[in-house]
């Protein structure tokens, strides 16, 4: 018999046979795409991605978050900020950028494609029946066996017997909150009854709501973050805000925000209470430290109706869903500057920003751009930099320090500077900020001149007979963010639902158990087991259980 031309006999002769995989097309990839796409393996990997994707947001500063330090980082780095700031690397606005939003979306899409088909196939194993008893139970965890003995039954007897504790034991079963099925077969010519019951349906359900609601939260964050507000202005004590954007210091808002949904009210600092430890309250170690902060607020209606409220740190006032939270405080020497000829050229409380938030050392600017002129009358624009010492007491060195931040011995100091403030060319400044480049200095140990020195109330002159300065008393200030976000809410309600869905999916076991009934020659043979979906310490003693509770039923 001749053999077949391509027959390899183990020499290679008929030469080797390569299995070929068909080609996929474009539809094949496209559905191996999206298997890969949606599996949890990617799921999780995304999420991960994600994660790492937002750490260079916080490592430069967000136009969005922080504009004035971009500008700054424009200019401390000048050959590296065009790199960091073009397409795609969009560094300046992380969140915003090309990549971060595939990242993201390619997480909302994975997470849809995972939950959809779950969804359906856990309802349609909702909607469907126990599974078959096994032929041997034996195999399964938690087996065990009862033996009733009647040798006078008949076999007729014997199987109404078998018929009637499988009954018993579904009806123990459904009061264990099982969904059961009185099951018949024949095996070997005999007849055996049993009863297939499963529970833990909800433990799917919860790990359903889990994900579902997580889903929830990203919608919610994205399109919170598309209408959101924040805001934030600084009061002295005293003084009033409007909620509208032009009245804050900064803001920052979406990409649809519209500026006309802020609800028109207004809010005044009336006072701002610290409170702090004193040696009266038994703690050496505590003394200076913040107990509490307070600021006594009047809410002021678009009809003209005030009312008072209390603002603490983590206990916002909320005004039309609105949170207005506490954020910053500090001191406000009220300064007034006036020329020569005494006409006023500068009266106002200017916040000093903390650099001991223990004791309350502060750094403080003033600007003066008009009103001041030298001794041949030409205009002069001058700027002031100094320190406020709550408690000032001396250094070793001839430094200044303060010891206790409430105001037991304030003291400012201010240097002199004059020259261009750098206002004129229409760049935007910080007003905490005194750019001395142009400026020529007039007082301080840099020039071997003494500070000006003032405690409350007190007055002294100015250099080059510029003028005079008094410092007239020293209010407090407080830093206030407003926040608008109208996904807030539904971000807060699907947060608690997934935590709610993954205890449930936690707590909630899934098992399977079964009771079969067998005639035997003496009586009944009645077979307990169970098998579990998942690791279920509690499995064989909740067949133990039920055996327990069937016999007593029998």
């Amino acid at each position: 018999m001749s053999r077949p031309s391509d027959y390899d006999d183990g020499t290679g002769a008929g030469g080797a046979l390569r299995a070929e995989s068909p080609e996929l097309g474009l539809r094949g990839w496209l559905r191996w795409f999206w298997r890969q796409l949606t599996s949890m393996r990617v799921a999780l990997i995304l999420l991960l991605l994600l994660a790492v994707a937002a750490i260079p947001g916080s490592l430069v500063p967000q136009r969005g978050a922080d504009p004035n330090g971009v500008v700054q980082y424009e200019q401390d780095h000048p050959e590296l900020f065009p790199i960091l700031d073009a397409f795609p690397i969009q560094a300046f606005d992380v969140y915003g950028s090309v990549w971060f939003s595939a990242i993201y979306l390619l997480l909302f899409i994975s997470l849809i494609g995972c939950v959809l088909p779950r969804i359906a196939h856990h309802w349609k194993a909702w909607r469907g029946r126990p599974p078959k008893t096994p032929v041997r139970l034996q195999r399964m965890a938690g087996f065990s066996e009862l033996r009733l003995s009647n040798p006078d039954a008949t076999p007729a007897e014997r199987e109404a017997f078998a018929a009637r504790a499988i009954d018993e034991a579904a009806a123990v079963l459904r009061r264990m909150r099982y969904r059961v099925e009185v099951q018949r077969a024949t095996r070997r010519g005999v007849e055996e009854v049993s009863v297939s019951a499963e529970r833990g349906y909800l433990r799917e359900t919860g790990n359903l709501l889990f994900h579902v609601s997580l889903l929830g939260v990203l919608v919610s964050v994205g399109l919170g973050g598309v209408f959101t507000f924040n805001g934030q202005k600084v009061l002295i004590e005293g003084e009033t805000m409007v909620n509208q954007l032009i009245d804050y210091d900064t803001a920052t808002s979406g990409r649809s925000f519209d500026s006309s949904s802020l609800e028109p009210f207004s809010l005044r600092l009336d006072s701002l209470d610290v409170t702090y430890n004193t040696p009266d309250d038994g703690n050496v170690q505590a003394i200076g430290l913040v107990k509490d902060y307070t600021a006594n607020m009047t809410l002021i209606s678009p009809e003209g109706e005030e009312s008072g409220h209390i603002i603490r740190v983590n206990h916002p006032l909320r005004v039309h869903g609105s949170p207005v939270y506490l954020i910053a405080n500090g001191y406000a020497p009220r300064i007034t500057i006036r020329n020569a000829e005494g006409t006023v050229v500068y009266s106002e409380a200017m916040p000093f920003i903390p650099q001991d938030n223990l004791n309350m050392t502060s750094l403080g600017v003033v600007k003066v751009p008009d009103g001041i002129v030298d001794a041949s009358g030409e205009p002069v624009q001058i700027g002031l930099r100094g320190f406020f010492y709550p408690t000032k007491v001396d250094l070793d060195t001839g430094a200044y320090t303060s010891n206790y931040p409430d105001l037991e011995n304030p003291v400012l100091t201010l240097d002199v500077f004059e020259g261009d403030l750098g206002i004129d060319q229409g760049i935007p400044q910080s007003v905490y900020a005194l750019d001395t480049s142009g400026m020529e200095q007039l007082t301080g140990r840099a020039v071997d001149v003494d500070s000006i020195e003032l405690r409350p109330g007190e007055q002294a002159e100015l250099p080059n007979g510029f003028g005079t300065i008094e410092f007239e008393s020293v209010p407090r200030y407080a830093s206030f963010d407003v926040m608008q976000n109208p996904a807030q809410v539904w971000i807060l309600v699907f947060a608690v639902l997934a935590l709610g869905g993954l205890m449930w999916s936690l707590f909630v076991p899934r098992r399977r158990m079964w009771v079969k009934a067998l005639p035997s020659e003496d009586g009944l043979v009645l077979q307990y087991a169970a098998l579990a979906r998942g690791d279920d310490p509690a499995l064989e003693r909740a067949v133990e259980e039920l055996r327990d509770r069937h016999r007593e039923q029998l």
